[in-house]
């Protein structure tokens, strides 16, 4: 293939046979030509649909860029149908056209940016992103592309403004997903975003991170680390616009729809009265997707987003009442117990046999991050009062600390192996 090699760019399947171009010259493959054609600034998702649909490919529309009156014919070509008949502006045809003309050059570019090129073309293009109604016809991974399909896929998002505890409560839920063998889809941005990630990453999971612009504009800089440890750890950092495309305020909506998209349900953390992460709720809603929230105090701004959310969309969405209880909605509540088969030390395997199976549940409780009595109480199955007491014996042989109505595995027992 021309300049980039038999399968395309870093290309993740074998690309389709070549075509002849005008000039009677070895042409692009389909997918060739979609990355192509997704790196013009103005062509988003509908118009580029359009094109492809009115004019029979990606490598025809490409064609069709290259004739005389090229222009005319591609503004008619995408115009809406069943709309009040607008096509795209005459300069963004103008720009196809360019890009027709430097195909290549273009593909080259790709190529030395280091990311691959998935297209809806390939087999490895996510299934449940390929069901919604705007797929990306495109998209420029960074990564392993098959973190994308992951069986169990939930994103996580919320306000880039969060408090302390809308951070903790993100990496409890991530944390909790990743220890039930689900991968976490977020939009690398500071605050909720970041916390799930890093929360993710910490536990040697699979996360996702969407991108509102492109890989070479990473935002925030300051998120380049935790991206580049993503990538590391087995996950994937995309985007559905070319790696030289500068974030901007309409890109982050856009990129929304392919986090809830690429997910079976969404979770809000936290999220103001206008959040953007309001909009990832809505686009999950939309494309049938279950969608939950957390709750907050009612004086609290950044729970105004969700607490409304909840408000307006009652019976639609679904609220967090704790982190097993969420796990248990998305039917992910059965997980192994960490201490089945553990290579305890000696003395904390006794402690645990002579304080009896209820003190035991409790424990493997701790372990899988339940950290309140109700949450307890929910994980074991147990009476209040036996959770209260077990805490009680394991407090008094160090081998659980509490504080401010939490509590954690301290001593020997925080060396017991955690869930893979």
């Amino acid at each position: 293939m021309i300049g980039v090699g038999r399968d395309g760019p870093l290309g993740v399947v074998t690309a389709s046979a070549p075509t002849e171009s005008s000039s009677g010259r070895q042409g692009l493959s389909e997918r060739e030509a979609l990355a192509v054609l997704a790196t013009v600034d103005g062509v988003g998702p509908v118009t580029l649909a359009r094109l492809i649909d009115r004019l029979d490919g990606a490598v025809r529309v490409l064609a069709a860029a290259r004739e005389r009156d090229a222009v005319p014919l591609l503004v008619d070509a995408s115009r809406d149908p069943d709309g009040p008949g607008h096509g795209i502006a005459a300069k963004v045809a103008a720009r196809v056209v360019d890009a027709a003309t430097r195909a290549e050059t273009i593909l080259r570019g790709l190529e030395r940016a280091n990311v691959r090129i998935v297209t809806l073309e390939d087999d490895v293009y996510p299934a449940r992103l390929r069901a919604i109604e705007l797929p990306p016809h495109v998209l420029f991974v960074r990564g392993d592309p098959a973190a994308l399909g992951r069986r169990r896929a939930v994103a996580v998002v919320g306000t880039r403004r969060p408090s302390e505890a809308g951070r903790r409560v993100a990496a409890r839920i991530a944390t909790g997903l990743v220890r039930a063998d689900a991968s976490v889809v977020s939009g690398l941005a500071i605050g909720i975003d970041g916390a799930a990630h890093a929360a993710v990453v910490a536990e040697h999971g699979i996360t996702v991170a969407v991108l509102g612009g492109g890989h070479d504009h990473l935002f925030p800089p300051g998120h380049r680390r935790l991206a580049d440890a993503i990538v590391d750890a087995g996950g994937a950092v995309i985007s559905e616009l070319p790696p030289d495309k500068e974030p901007t305020p309409g890109s982050f909506p856009r990129r929304n729809r392919v986090i809830s998209g690429l997910s079976e349900a969404t979770v809000v953390v936290e999220a103001g009265a206008r959040s953007g992460a309001l909009l990832t709720a809505c686009w999950a809603l939309e494309q049938g997707r279950e969608c939950f929230l957390v709750p907050g105090p009612i004086d609290s701004p950044m729970s105004a987003g969700c607490l409304g959310f909840l408000r307006e969309f009652a019976g639609q969405a679904r609220i967090v009442s704790g982190v097993p209880q969420l796990l248990e909605d998305l039917g992910l509540a059965d997980l192994p117990d960490p201490l089945d088969g553990a290579a305890l030390e000696p003395p904390v395997a006794a402690v645990l046999l002579e304080l009896g199976e209820g003190v035991r549940r409790v424990a493997a409780a701790l372990l899988h991050d339940r950290t309140t009595a109700d949450e307890l109480v929910a994980s074991t199955g147990l009476p209040i009062a036996a959770v209260l007491g077990a805490l009680t014996l394991l407090e008094a042989r160090d081998l659980v600390a509490g504080a401010y109505g939490r509590y954690r595995p301290a001593g020997r027992l925080a060396a017991v192996m955690t869930i893979p």
